[in-house]
């Protein structure tokens, strides 16, 4: 379960009654005449985690005014779509452990959670006709199909030790960061917000987005397995090349870069402390809390441009905690 900071909290608690009418939206629309389907959804909706993306449309829509019932069927969208992209992940990386438990793909197999995931994304834009919104269809047509994009080239840069920065980064703007974009400027489509405002919506989700990741790749080499509810070190299993690796790569010793290499490119996690110690001592880590510290950095720019109420302020909160994360 995630432990959250008090600021984070008292954001979440703004809209702790709208994410109920959410979770109805949701409830209903995972009925299918397939039993398995609604099974296997719940499953992994039911898993917790921090609603982060649907609390973002939300938050976002209050803070522009916006209190129509459509930002209930969008955030569950959008909910639909990273649960998705979650099943489809988990049997790519051939993930067992996600959120303290079981994945999907571990307890129902790998078919039914590439079908469900499916399902999902065909009940999401199910839903997104009903807002009657051409520019909403385009904005969630739009970022599923980056997300996709984002997928198949993070697996293009599995176990490539050459991968640098902007590579990275490129990733999961496109594979996390764009869900958080679309969020936050749905809200302000919803509302019927001036350009400007719609644009810098997208930028504090494109910037959130990015700072949680980055902080998440943080996680799986500063943490253990029970506080994180993940397996410690899946990132090198899988061949992931995150940020605080390429950073370890860049600083490290000739000896130090020979063995990152080789640990990246056979996925090895045998040399795992070894590869923790080289992390730590080039000061990769810090470093990668710092890239992080930066994009919310910038997060809290683009809200300060919202109009100032509760609902921004939570805004500005979020982004500002979002270092104290840890799980």
């Amino acid at each position: 379960m995630a432990v959250h900071s008090p600021s984070t909290a008292a954001a979440l608690a703004l809209i702790a009654q709208d994410m109920q009418e959410v979770d109805k939206v949701i409830a209903t629309r995972l009925q299918s005449s397939v039993p398995l389907v609604g099974q296997v959804a719940r499953y992994i909706i039911s898993a917790g985690g921090k609603r982060l993306r649907p609390a973002l449309l939300l938050l976002v829509s209050g803070a522009l005014g916006y209190q129509g019932v459509q930002r209930f069927n969008l955030a569950a969208v959008v909910e639909f779509i990273h649960t998705a992209t979650l099943l489809h992940d988990d049997v790519v990386d051939e993930s067992t452990l996600r959120r303290g438990r079981a994945t999907a793909n571990e307890s129902f197999g790998n078919p039914a959670s590439v079908l469900v995931g499916d399902f999902l994304y065909s009940r999401s834009f199910q839903m997104m006709v009903d807002t009657g919104n051409m520019r909403v269809m385009q904005v969630l047509a739009d970022a599923t199909n980056v997300i996709a994009e984002g997928e198949v080239q993070q697996l293009m840069n599995t176990h490539d030790a050459s991968l640098d920065e902007a590579g990275y980064l490129e990733v999961i703007r496109s594979k996390t960061a764009k869900l958080f974009e679309a969020s936050a400027r749905l809200a302000a489509l919803l509302s019927g917000s001036s350009a400007d405002i719609e644009q810098a919506c997208a930028d504090y989700g494109q910037a959130l987005g990015t700072a949680f990741q980055v902080i998440d790749d943080v996680l799986d080499y500063d943490g253990d397995a029970g506080e994180m509810g993940k397996n410690l070190g899946d990132d090198l299993r899988e061949g992931k090349v995150t940020l605080p690796l390429i950073i370890a790569m860049q600083r490290g010793s000739a000896e130090q870069q020979q063995l990152l290499r080789r640990v990246i490119e056979t996925g090895s996690t045998e040399d795992l402390p070894a590869v923790i110690a080289i992390i730590r001592e080039t000061g990769a880590l810090d470093a990668t809390r710092h890239a992080a510290a930066a994009q919310a950095q910038q997060a809290i720019d683009a809200a300060h441009k919202l109009p100032v109420n509760s609902y921004s302020e939570g805004l500005l909160q979020l982004a500002a905690q979002l270092l104290d994360r840890r799980t």
